[in-house]
């Protein structure tokens, strides 16, 4: 049986500019990345690569993803001059390319982002129609969408996480859509990436953050980018 498409996936979303891969989708990719870091970042050096680091600039993506990393949404007007309100905003921001990665999707960004004393690494990926797939967080395999409740847990490799996890979550009565995980090594630190279909209690989300072997619980509650 085929995956069905839904009305979006056929037309794409209400946007600025000329293109859903190289605006709506990198401004998609920027406001998933701002709810990782945590809020607005203070600095950012931005990475296009293959296609998008020959058009970037011709077809609007260097506004788009300054406009993303300030929250606007698609179809927010400002994204035409995103610069100047970034300036406004103290966002001091570099632009870099790499025509030729092969490892990559061929609209791919990287967000290397700080704010404060935090900072994160967020590889994007732009399928066409605004959809994304998030493909890399801080080195750790990520792959998802940024349309569901997700949680990324970054905790001990130690046995029985992955059903400790899972047996949580099932207390909530939400049901998990997509689960991966990511080592950078044997009994090294891991990556959970959990996408949920219906959100979790706070409660829920303190009780796993005191858990000593968790080291980092993002939570990113109903992603409307």
């Amino acid at each position: 049986m085929g995956t069905k498409s839904s009305i979006f996936d056929m037309i794409g979303p209400v946007m600025i500019g000329p293109s859903s891969s190289h605006t709506a989708g990198v401004v998609r990719i920027a406001r998933a990345a701002i709810k990782i870091l945590g809020g607005r970042p203070d600095s950012a050096t931005i990475t296009f690569y293959n296609s998008f680091a020959r058009t970037y600039e011709g077809h609007g993506s260097d506004r788009a993803i300054i406009g993303g990393l300030l929250d606007f949404n698609t179809d927010d007007e400002r994204i035409r001059t995103a610069f100047d309100f970034a300036a406004a905003n103290g966002l001091q921001y570099t632009f870099k390319s790499v025509g030729n990665a092969s490892i990559y999707h061929p609209n791919t960004i990287k967000l290397n982002l700080k704010k404060g004393d935090r900072e994160i690494e967020v590889i994007g990926e732009s399928l066409g129609g605004g959809v994304i797939n998030i493909a890399a967080v801080d080195g750790f395999n990520a792959n998802f969408s940024a349309q569901s409740h997700t949680l990324i847990i970054k905790a001990d490799d130690i046995s029985g996480a992955i059903a400790f996890i899972s047996s949580v979550i099932a207390q909530e009565k939400t049901n998990i859509a997509t689960m991966s995980v990511s080592r950078k090594g044997k009994n090294d630190l891991a990556c959970h990436v959990i996408e949920m279909d219906s959100g979790i209690r706070e409660t829920t989300i303190a009780y796993l953050r005191s858990l000593t072997w968790i080291k980092e619980l993002i939570y990113i509650p109903d992603i409307d980018i």
